[in-house]
């Protein structure tokens, strides 16, 4: 004897069933159609809830409060649905609603039990995802005395078995392949990132897919979740507490980009007006970290790597990037991590992160091993993967392991990250801007030194960026003057706001302004937020014939002065980065071509960076070498030529080499004797030569 309890449920009459299949009939009668034809490798109908708003608001009503009966009714009504092709016992689609109303878009940290077995919107990055796992989804059940088979529906998260046989037994077994599974997977979301203000922890959520949702993103998508919010069953040590989580019934994945913030048709009209102010850049310029004195080129850079360049798709899916990258390396005291703070507010996407607190898994995945996974094996994304789409500051750089740190090297230029961990192979992406910060070895920065040698940063690494600053702290009187009088004005607004605030006193309306011109942007800072996001999604320059001449004659003049004295003072990445920061500064007018002085606002501030950085300190010109190679053509030429010098004594038939002579032949060659020595050392660093004796050096075998 074989007992469907489904066909007991479906027997209960619905009022809502005539309405929905009234609706199918006048609003998607020919989404069905599409669909039967497909079927099953389609099979599901998205329905518009604002249509069906429209059609009976009390039948939109009863689904957002009541999801279970009304979903129940929307899919017996669809089998009901005047189609002459339609077979009703084959046919059985997902009905998915989207487009809820703006009270169901429900923050992770607002979602309260006055939302349980409601229907809800939510927002989140995903965080962690499980592999696809069966889930039983009609499970048929056999009495182990007298045969008789139950088929019961599994609603619940729990396993559903019959109470007792038709002959009183309690004993059944599950039929496994007479029972029906279907794909499921768990998601772990948590809260967009541009949400979170000052320091309030991110709050998660479980959301379950199942079917063809299953594999429809990936770790660091930002993705809305349309569900009904259900209970976790509580622990066995607790007994009246309960989990949560959302039995999603459609998603659909968002802007990935900077957010996709709300821009009204007021706030795009202050946009455009801002855009056409001749002024802007200095506007914008001024509004980042207004409390912090000078470091004018620096801000510069930072308002450039807001808006970005523009990220390109060629053919056979080759990327080139947009984002860009800056690293600000410098003295103590001198302002850094204010900088990466107030660019962090600024941007509508962020993650801070800093030195020792980051690892690798930390930036980009891990692999863990929990009940989340089922006792399998999940991918957990780190902040590089979550902040795709807008700016990582990574304060300490210096500070960070260099196993941890080389996590970036492909994170940078490529935009995606490998990670092969506990047997799951994947691939994340990064699309995200880099703004690090760094010291120097020793503290402070030795202006008779070249700076690579200076800090304790791979030179790799340092190559990857679009522009690179030293930040010293300069001993000048006028200048310590105004940065005293700037940073004792901007605490005793401070002060002043803070008492106000306290014994409410009032302050007059000139103290007001005083403290305003101090410590307020020239243009707020959701304002900001908002022409950055409209600029990255709306503004895509490309590049005019007079812009691309101007860079391709400073980059040549560059090559050039490399030729000149035998070294590189640019590479294509010089170039790249040149086109990506025209490509900025033109989309802070949300200009639809790159002009000359969008061009010239690039090169200015490239050739600032070199000059800073890359000057060789010998020779006083720019010299790539020392970010490319880690150290100056000069010192390169020092090191070739002291080598050759030990290769040729040996070639005399001498066992080893005197380091006197060495550095005598080195000064007749043109070298200093500290040079020579310098150039020994290097060698012996890394293995070239060797000391066999004291005072006397050979080459290793290899030569």
């Amino acid at each position: 004897m074989e007992i469907n309890l489904e066909e007991i449920e479906k027997q209960e009459s619905s009022p809502f069933v005539e309405r929905f299949e009234e609706f199918f009939n006048l609003e998607y009668k020919k989404h069905i159609e599409r669909i039967i034809e497909s079927y099953p490798e389609e099979r599901s109908l998205t329905v518009d809830f604002k249509a069906l708003e429209k059609f009976d608001p009390i039948l939109a009503d009863e689904l957002l409060e009541n999801p279970d009966a009304v979903m129940a009714s929307a899919k017996t009504a669809i089998q009901e649905v005047n189609i002459p092709s339609l077979n009703v016992e084959s046919f059985n689609p997902h009905i998915r609603f989207f487009n809820l109303p703006k009270d169901r878009h429900i923050d992770i940290k607002d979602i309260s039990s006055k939302h349980l077995g409601q229907m809800v919107c939510v927002e989140g990055l995903v965080r962690q995802i499980t592999d696809v796992l069966p889930k039983l989804k009609l499970a048929v059940w056999k009495c182990k005395r007298c045969g008789n088979v139950y088929k019961i529906p599994q609603e619940k998260q729990m396993v559903q078995s019959p109470n007792m046989c038709e002959c009183h037994s309690r004993d059944f077994e599950l039929v496994d392949d007479k029972s029906s599974f279907i794909d499921y997977q768990k998601i772990q979301i948590q809260e967009p990132l541009e949400k979170l203000r000052g320091n309030a922890q991110a709050v998660y959520i479980d959301a379950y897919v199942s079917d063809d949702l299953v594999n429809k993103v990936s770790a660091g998508d930002k993705t809305n979740f349309v569900g009904t919010l259900r209970l976790v069953p509580p622990q066995k040590d607790k007994k009246t507490i309960y989990g949560r989580f959302v039995e999603v019934n459609y998603l659909e994945e968002t802007q990935k980009e900077f957010s996709e913030i709300d821009v009204t048709k007021e706030e795009e009209e202050e946009i455009h007006k801002l855009a056409r102010n001749p002024e802007i850049f200095d506007i914008l310029v001024n509004s980042v970290a207004p409390a912090i004195y000078g470091h004018d080129i620096v801000k510069q850079s930072i308002v450039l790597q807001l808006f970005g360049g523009v990220q390109k798709n060629l053919p056979n899916e080759q990327k080139i990037r947009g984002n860009v990258h800056i690293l600000l390396i410098g003295d103590p005291g001198c302002g850094k991590s204010q900088l990466l703070q107030a660019t962090a507010n600024l941007a509508p996407k962020s993650i801070y992160i800093s030195g020792k607190t980051s690892s690798s898994a930390g930036l980009t995945a891990t692999a863990v091993k929990d009940e989340f996974g089922e006792g399998g094996w999940t991918l957990k994304a780190g902040a590089l993967v979550l902040s795709s789409g807008g700016i990582c500051m990574a304060d300490e750089l210096d500070k960070m392991d260099p196993q941890d740190r080389s996590a970036l090297h492909e994170a940078m230029e490529q935009g995606m990250i490998s990670v092969a961990k506990a047997g799951i192979v994947a691939r994340f992406k990064t699309d995200t801007a880099l703004l690090a910060a760094a010291n120097p070895k020793f503290s402070r920065f030795d202006k008779f030194q070249p700076f690579l040698e200076q800090i304790d940063l791979p030179a790799s690494l340092i190559s990857r960026f679009d522009l690179f600053f030293m930040i010293r702290d300069i001993l000048d009187r006028t200048m310590d003057q105004k940065i005293s009088e700037h940073i004792l004005k901007t605490h005793q607004s401070g002060e002043k706001l803070r008492q106000a605030a306290k014994k409410g006193i009032a302050i007059s309306k000139e103290e007001k302004e005083e403290i305003d011109k101090i410590t307020k942007p020239l243009v707020d800072g959701e304002l900001l937020r908002k022409y950055i996001s409209y600029a990255r999604q709306k503004c895509f320059p490309i590049l005019s014939e007079d812009a691309m001449q101007m860079l391709t004659e400073f980059y040549v003049s560059l090559r050039d002065q490399g030729r000149q004295q035998g070294a590189y003072a640019a590479t294509a990445r010089q170039l790249e980065g040149l086109v990506r920061l025209s490509e900025s500064s033109a989309k802070i007018k949300l200009k639809d071509t790159v002009d000359v002085e969008d061009a010239e606002r690039a090169i200015f501030l490239v050739r600032k960076s070199l000059e800073e950085t890359v000057t060789d300190p010998e020779t006083g010109k720019i010299d790539i070498d020392i970010v490319t190679s880690g150290i100056t053509h000069t010192k390169q030429n020092a090191i070739n030529v002291t080598l050759k010098l030990v290769k040729d004594a040996m070639s005399e038939g001498v066992d080893m080499v005197p380091i006197e002579q060495i550095i005598s032949e080195g000064i007749e060659k043109g070298l200093d004797e500290g040079k020579v020595t310098a150039a020994l050392e290097d060698l012996e660093r890394k293995g070239e030569i060797y000391k066999p004796r004291h005072h006397f050096v050979k080459p290793t075998k290899k030569h």
